[in-house]
């Protein structure tokens, strides 16, 4: 994107930007903080509320919030930034990958040790089982932002339903 696109988009003047940014990267990483990370942070700390549930209802709990999340219009900006022009920018892809992927996986590998502990799920890796669970929520929300491809795809509640279903059960003990 160019600052000049931005600034215009954000109805100001590009010096303005550069008030509060001095280059794009900063600018990335500040919507990367204030979007994701934070939505991260909050599920974080509303999960604490949640230790008295099992991992199956933390899991839905998880699977229906990421999927609000994910259906935003501005998380499908963020997402299609980061997989068509991240590669290009080492640095900025190791601080996405430290700050949002990363943490996004301790979330969810953190539930599903806890369900394989109590004995709720089967004897799984816990990370590889994160890195599923993520995969299958960001494809099928690029794939409902793009239904015009993907006309078999029944409504948002319905593709929700779906995998929470397919993904529990292959956890199943």
């Amino acid at each position: 994107a160019r600052l000049d696109d931005i600034a215009k988009r954000a109805q100001v003047a590009k010096g303005t930007i550069y008030l509060y940014f001095p280059n794009k990267e900063a600018l990335f990483r500040e919507m990367v903080h204030t979007t994701i990370v934070a939505a991260l942070a909050e599920a974080e700390a509303s999960r604490a509320g949640l230790q008295s549930e099992t991992a199956a209802a933390q899991m839905r709990w998880l699977g229906h919030g990421w999927w609000t999340f994910l259906r935003t219009d501005r998380m499908q900006v963020l997402q299609r930034l980061v997989s068509l022009e991240l590669g290009q920018f080492p640095d900025l892809l190791q601080f996405y990958a430290d700050e949002v992927i990363a943490r996004g996986r301790r979330l969810v590998s953190s539930i599903i040790a806890r369900g394989v502990e109590r004995g709720e799920f089967r004897e799984v890796d816990s990370q590889v089982a994160a890195r599923m669970f993520s995969s299958i929520w960001m494809t099928h929300s690029t794939w409902c932002a793009r239904r015009e491809f993907h006309n078999t795809l029944g409504s948002d509640e319905q593709v929700l339903d779906e995998m929470l279903e397919f993904y529990l059960y292959a956890l199943r003990p």
